[in-house]
């Protein structure tokens, strides 16, 4: 009858997973029914992105003392030691007036992890015992969050994000200066050709040709600090639009 219990339970999440159902509810009954069959007080669903931030959640309880209670061992505990000390899955035991039992199985996708199933017991049971069963049911959830397209994905990292934008920036400004400094050596040359013959030209000429001089160095300049760019940062420049502040690149 046990056996058949938890066929059960991951038969109706394997079948949720297989359709286009909703998958917090589909979460939701199995927490549920999952709880009811190994004893749990509370149990919950977590993913997470690239920066190991929240982005979905679910979770069950049988009483708001039991639901706070798992929360704090996640918050104080778990991820403290999945951030520092890489923890995957691991099972305690806590004394007191009431005698708690507490796991944590990550929800994987391939060799990464994208979440994790929390579980808190109370009383003398042991949930050790039941430790095949609830790594099937976590293996099963990230599976299913792995293979749903409406799924939340991980998010990439701020680091990620930082080095695609400067590899698009670098890539701008190589193109830039390939497509502007020649068109602009030319033009410098002419300008700068004519001003070594400035005996034969009146003095509103040369003015002219030296504004021109000195805007066309200027473009140069602002083409060679765009190269130099290692840590992009925008500024406001209208309403709605901001622009990559080079002024770093320009002091130094």
């Amino acid at each position: 009858m046990e056996e058949n219990n938890r066929f059960e339970i991951l038969r109706r999440l394997l079948l949720a997973c297989s359709r286009e159902a909703d998958m917090k509810a589909a979460t939701e009954g199995a927490l549920r029914e999952a709880a009811a069959y190994v004893g749990l007080s509370a149990a919950s669903v977590f993913l997470w992105d690239g920066d190991d931030q929240v982005t979905f959640s679910v979770s069950h309880a049988t009483s708001q003392r039991a639901r706070t209670y798992l929360q704090s061992l996640e918050d104080e505990l778990f991820s403290s030691l999945r951030r520092h000390r890489q923890l995957t899955s691991a099972y305690l035991s806590f004394e007191g007036d009431t005698s708690y039992h507490s796991f944590t199985h990550p929800l994987r996708h391939g060799s990464q992890i994208i979440g994790a199933v929390i579980g808190l017991q109370e009383g003398e049971k042991s949930l050790v015992g039941e430790d095949l069963f609830l790594e099937a049911l976590s293996a099963l959830l990230g599976l299913a969050y792995s293979s749903k397209d409406s799924a939340p994905a991980p998010a990439p990292s701020k680091e990620t994000i930082e080095k695609e934008r400067l590899g698009a920036i670098i890539e701008t400004a190589v193109t830039v200066n390939h497509e502007i400094n020649n068109p602009l050596t030319a033009i410098l040359g002419n300008i700068q050709l004519i001003l070594h013959r400035r005996e034969n030209l009146d003095d509103d000429t040369i003015k002219k040709l030296s504004i021109v001089e000195e805007s066309a160095l200027k473009i140069k300049d602002v083409t060679q600090r765009l190269l130099r760019v290692t840590s992009p940062r925008s500024v406001k420049y209208t309403d709605g639009t901001n622009m990559l502040d080079l002024s770093d690149e320009e002091k130094s």
